[in-house]
């Protein structure tokens, strides 16, 4: 094994559509421990619970989806490969995997992965005029865990600019989101942090990031109408355009414009500085077939933390966001597996996140290139992870 990742990423980067970034050899040192802290629900062990989690990981940044799919990798690797993932003896099957993910503590999990990676893909700003760090709050469902009419739900909180998962909960499969939205976040500095969303344009919510520090975008939508309503009576016709954004994917283009506007008093939402309204519209390139959407928002960034093109920056950045289902969704069929028991599907998920998180920070722009990278060349995972027996 290299004493360092630097001469890995800079290979990498022959593959990557973008730059690698600049990475000190520390940065990476500490994810095999991590994964080995991880409460082990073990009686009986025969492999180290490090190294399990380890091939999962590798397995996974190889395009593996399935149990199965981990235990064929684990079957196919060379010594070389099994030594330096602890597997000196032998290799797991599915059903020892399966086990373990089972039993695992959830909230352990997703806890150390998400701090390990907020660690090293956020970079809170402390002053104005520094780049905004955004961060969305979405609800994800794992179709293939589906039993008994039921599946596991996850909420999950993901950095705009790397689409990188830092903190996720599953959630009761009967109720929605937002009772979880504060424990979630609980687990995240937000100091410098912009949380925009939708689903969560609460006003408890509101309070609760800016007491600790951060700042709000939030859409106002049918939850809340009579905010909404207060904010199409502002005086959009006499305000000039402000900020104009575009951009084209899932064979669609889309147009945004935004107009900014400080709020009047008696506004129906606590510390509100201004609102927004943004014209969405949307061409299908097949079709022809043209959209156009007015959404309403307000911020607790003022004028000089965030001008007009960043406040849309913000807005288009998240909505970006799909993307991570689209990649989770197409190149990680994250609905076609059938792995159902206990913990094993949020496990997955987890392993997931921590994948595509690991290939944004190591530069790579296209994650379907990525994972067939891994999937032939193994060796570069471990060498990145620096995985050792």
């Amino acid at each position: 094994m290299p004493s360092s990742l630097i001469g890995v990423l800079q290979r990498h980067c022959a593959d990557a559509e973008s730059a690698c970034p600049e990475l000190e050899p520390r940065q990476f040192t500490s994810l095999a421990e991590v994964l080995a802290q991880i409460p082990d629900p073990r009686r009986v062990r025969r492999y180290r619970l490090g190294s399990l989690l380890a091939l999962c990981l590798v397995a996974v940044l190889g395009g593996a989806t399935s149990l199965a799919a981990v235990a064929r990798f684990a079957a196919d690797t060379d010594s070389d490969l099994r030594e330096q993932l602890g597997l000196t003896s032998s290799t797991p099957n599915a059903s020892t995997l399966g086990r373990l993910l089972a039993r695992l503590d959830g909230d352990a999990l997703d806890d150390a992965v998400g701090a390990w990676l907020a660690r090293y893909a956020t970079d809170p700003v402390d002053e104005p005029g520094d780049t905004l760090v955004g961060l969305a709050v979405d609800r994800n469902t794992v179709r293939g865990s589906r039993t008994d009419g039921q599946a596991v739900h996850l909420l999950a909180a993901a950095l705009h600019s790397c689409q990188t998962v830092i903190a996720q909960r599953q959630v009761a499969a009967k109720s929605n989101e937002i009772p979880a939205f504060v424990p979630l976040l609980d687990r995240i500095d937000l100091r410098g942090v912009v949380v925009a969303d939708a689903m969560h344009t609460q006003r408890t919510h509101a309070g609760h990031v800016i007491a600790v520090g951060g700042h709000y975008l939030l859409v106002a939508k049918g939850n809340q109408k009579k905010l909404r309503k207060q904010l199409r009576r502002l005086p959009w016709h006499e305000i000039p355009l402000q900020a104009r954004t575009a951009g084209a994917g899932h064979g669609r283009r889309e147009v945004r414009r935004l107009k900014v506007c400080p709020v009047r008093p008696g506004l129906l939402f606590p510390h509100a500085v201004r609102a927004m309204e943004i014209k969405r519209r949307r061409t299908h390139r097949k079709t022809g077939k043209v959209e156009t959407k007015t959404v309403y928002a307000v911020t607790s960034l003022p004028p000089e933390q965030a001008s007009p093109q960043q406040l849309a920056e913000l807005v288009q950045n998240h909505w970006s966001v799909e993307a991570l289902h689209h990649i989770r969704d197409v190149t990680f069929g994250k609905d076609a597996p059938q792995v159902r028991t206990c913990t094993a599907p949020r496990a997955m998920a987890a392993l997931r996140n921590l994948a595509i998180g690991l290939m944004r920070q190591t530069g790579w722009a296209n994650i379907a290139a990525a994972v067939d990278h891994y999937r032939s060349q193994p060796h570069h995972a471990i060498a990145m992870l620096r995985l050792t027996a």
